[in-house]
């Protein structure tokens, strides 16, 4: 039986351990999971993130049995995108239809949740803070050490791969929050949507229907370009302080949405995040003070910013694809050139969702705007490009990424709209 520890109890980390315990893996893995908190430390903390879940790393979910909330979460079903105009009305409004519906879980109850269901699969939970010095301990007792922690000194295990990071700072100023009692968007008040609203030169507001604790909610995120007037959010505010300010923002920069938020509130006294994330790629192998080799996965040796809303679908797609490469070494040795191996069959897939997003943090070229244009008027055009969120490859965002590709889209027909 292999000995596997995966340290940090996310997405990916907890995907990947759950699926390894799965029945008819069992026999072969022991796992353990190294986290820093406990699951009612989890449930009684900040909000981690805003997430939606798109079809494909739903499919996983379901796949390894951890669809726990299907029946709880609202379903998405599409992606609509507003430009803000001079006048304070959106210049350009549209709703693309998704094929498959998407969802999004407060991830305070899923890591909560899932940690307690390794333990109910067999598998192992350390509760202590990770560090280079206790990894090292406790490396010599396994065959393959994952580290799916992503900040702080794990991280600076993983050498930073220039070739593949173009930015060395962060390109928005985040800032989150959930709440209840928002009005429905009224061009689709029967749609659940992610809203993609933009504020050409100033930033971006997302908004995402979600799920927490006390049930169906709204996840609004802004996204404020690097000294602009979104970019505000220095210093630790009180939670009713956070919100007013995304407020405030709201009725300046996209007072439709403000509208509809002016009398929601806070989920919790926990529901509000604000920060900054460098977009950068690691090298897949890094090493503890021993030099034992240790494989990176998800945010530690991937980050990308949270703007094209790839960020729990790269991580669920990450355990899923060395999920793969597990199962298919045997009981062979874990040695560094396996490890490099598995994360370019990975990488594979996952650099055209990096070089999508990297871009999406600079003004959008010509041809880009020409798609979103003509998607006001095409409902297979904004379907097309609502699904290249849900399922983002070469072949997806060849609009986005080629003109001449963007080209062709704009002369398809008109197709008719999803019921």
């Amino acid at each position: 039986m292999q000995r596997i520890l995966i340290v940090g109890a996310g997405q990916s980390g907890l995907q990947l351990a759950l699926s390894l315990r799965e029945p008819q893996h069992a026999n072969q893995y022991a796992v353990t999971v190294l986290s820093g908190r406990k699951p009612a430390e989890i449930r009684d903390g900040r909000i981690m993130s805003t997430q939606c879940m798109f079809h494909p790393a739903l499919q996983n979910e379901r796949a390894h049995g951890l669809n726990l909330w299907e029946n709880q979460a609202p379903r998405i079903g599409g992606i609509g995108l507003s430009v803000a105009g001079e006048d304070g009305t959106p210049a350009l409004n549209w709703l693309g239809l998704l094929d498959n519906f998407a969802q999004s879980v407060d991830q305070r109850i899923k890591m909560s949740t899932w940690l307690e269901v390794v333990e109910q699969r067999g598998g192992t939970v350390e509760y202590r803070e990770p560090t280079p010095e206790l990894l090292d301990e406790m490396a010599r007792d396994y065959d393959l050490v994952v580290v799916a922690a992503g900040r702080g000194p794990l991280a600076e295990l993983f050498e930073r791969d220039p070739s593949r990071s173009p930015y060395t700072a962060p390109q928005r100023a985040l800032a989150a929050a959930y709440v209840h009692g928002a009005g429905r968007r009224p061009e689709h008040p029967d749609t659940d949507a992610v809203r993609f609203n933009v504020i050409p030169g100033v930033g971006e507001l997302f908004i995402i229907p979600g799920y927490t604790f006390s049930g169906a909610c709204e996840m609004p995120l802004f996204e404020g370009i690097p000294g602009g007037p979104l970019d505000c959010w220095s210093g630790d505010l009180e939670p009713a302080e956070h919100w007013a300010k995304m407020r405030d923002l709201m009725r300046q920069w996209v007072p439709w949405e403000y509208e509809r938020f002016k009398d929601a509130q806070l989920t919790d006294q926990q529901a509000t995040l604000a920060g900054r994330v460098t977009p950068v790629v690691r090298k897949p192998v890094g090493q503890l003070p021993s030099g034992t080799p240790v494989l990176g996965m998800a945010d530690v040796v991937v980050t990308n910013d949270p703007i094209s809303g790839q960020g729990a679908n790269n991580a669920s797609k990450f355990a899923q694809s060395y999920l793969n490469s597990i199962l298919e070494h045997g009981d062979r040795p874990f040695d560094p050139a396996w490890m490099a191996e598995a994360f370019e069959r990975y990488w594979a897939e996952a650099s055209v969702i990096t070089t999508w997003t990297n871009n999406m943090l600079q003004p959008p070229p010509g041809h880009v705007m020409q798609v979103f244009g003509a998607a006001a008027m095409n409902p297979g055009i904004r379907n097309n490009v609502a699904n290249s969120f849900a399922n983002p490859n070469n072949t997806t965002l060849g609009w986005f990424l080629d003109p001449a590709k963007a080209e062709n889209l704009l002369h398809q027909q008109p197709q008719t709209v999803n019921p």
